[in-house]
């Protein structure tokens, strides 16, 4: 979509708006109030430009009056080319899920108990950092380890403002690998384990239609560390979705109702992931080329305590404040993410 057309649209939506019907339907009043605000900006920094243009231009035919002109003419232009860059950048196009929620999964991977503790750190870290923007996170379900970790942990985390938490979170999935010296390792020898993470957008019911009889919902008892039950009534629920054979449980609520709305909350989301890793890879196949510096499906980063150290390798991003990051100071690993997306798509649209 060109400006031209997004100035139009920016209009039509003024004018839905402030037409008291539209509010009436509080979903489509919410649809419509994101995209306005996603298109604000842009209207904003292209009124500034072409007022700065219009400026530029009069204070041009006067200068040659009145040499004050002259200075403010030579202000100008030198903010012009800083607007034109923010506009070109605005008009990027963004990814359509980054106004949204995440579901997020950490799982314990190879390294056994120590790897279980890592995905506990995993999430501790993420909680952390949710708790300084100020994102609501929910655990969703859980699966504790013997010592205190996570087999598997699933968390929900939701925005209060205009920034989705998806814009920020998306690029953690993947491969994340730890080097330390394990609570179980009697010797001082640093061992290398890893958790992996996966991220979904949270998709809204009326985004993934789920037919009933396309499922399967099995019942059983929850579980504990060491498998033990802890439960007396068959509460967890694992739901099988037949067409995709995608596989969801969850054990965390006493009821088996809310087990099994937790369990459907995921399996949209992850049904809404995979229609949209399918329609990714049809757009991808019609590309001679891909940047792959923000490829989420490899190794992503590695945690190295005894140096201090975190890296991520898909930028090349290294810092020495493992211990501040833990605990949940991710901005700058977030953000160096961000702009590695930002510059690919800049070269892909000069």
């Amino acid at each position: 979509m060109n400006l031209d057309e997004l100035l139009k649209e920016y209009s039509e939506l003024e004018l839905q708006l402030a037409d008291p019907a539209v509010h009436a339907d509080q979903s489509r009043a919410r649809t419509l109030g994101r995209r306005y605000s996603q298109l604000t900006p842009i209207v904003a920094t292209y009124r500034e430009l072409e007022t700065a243009r219009d400026d530029l231009t009069a204070a041009r035919e006067l200068a040659g009056e009145d040499e004050g002109f002259a200075a403010e003419a030579a202000e100008i232009e030198e903010r012009i080319p800083k607007l034109e860059e923010r506009l070109k950048h605005l008009l990027i196009p963004r990814d359509p899920n980054d106004d949204k929620d995440i579901i997020m999964e950490i799982k314990a991977g190879e390294g056994g108990e120590e790897s279980a503790l890592f995905a506990g750190d995993l999430l501790r870290m993420y909680l952390r950092y949710a708790e300084r923007i100020g994102w609501k996170t929910e655990i969703i379900d859980s699966q504790p380890s013997d010592l205190g970790g996570y087999k598997d942990v699933t968390v929900a985390i939701k925005a209060k403002g205009d920034e989705g938490v998806w814009s920020r979170l998306k690029f953690e999935g993947g491969v994340h690998r730890v080097q330390r010296v394990p609570v179980t390792e009697s010797q001082g020898r640093i061992h290398t384990s890893a958790a992996g993470v996966l991220v979904y957008p949270e998709a809204e019911e009326v985004e993934v239609q789920i037919d009933p009889n396309d499922l399967r919902i099995d019942v059983y008892r929850s579980s504990g560390p060491g498998g033990q039950s802890v439960n007396t009534t068959d509460s967890a629920v694992r739901i099988t979705h037949l067409p995709t054979g995608v596989v969801v449980s969850c054990q965390n609520e006493k009821s088996q109702l809310q087990n099994k709305e937790s369990a459907l909350r995921i399996l949209r989301a992850r049904l809404l992931a995979v229609a949209q890793e399918q329609a990714d890879a049809a757009a991808q196949a019609e590309r001679k080329s891909q940047v792959r510096t923000v490829d989420r499906s490899e190794r992503v980063r590695t945690y190295n305590f005894p140096e201090n150290r975190i890296s991520d390798h898909r930028v090349g991003f290294k810092a020495y404040n493992l211990d501040q990051v833990l605990d949940g100071e991710l901005n700058a690993v977030t953000q160096s993410l961000i702009d590695a997306e930002m510059a690919e798509k800049l070269a892909q649209h000069s």
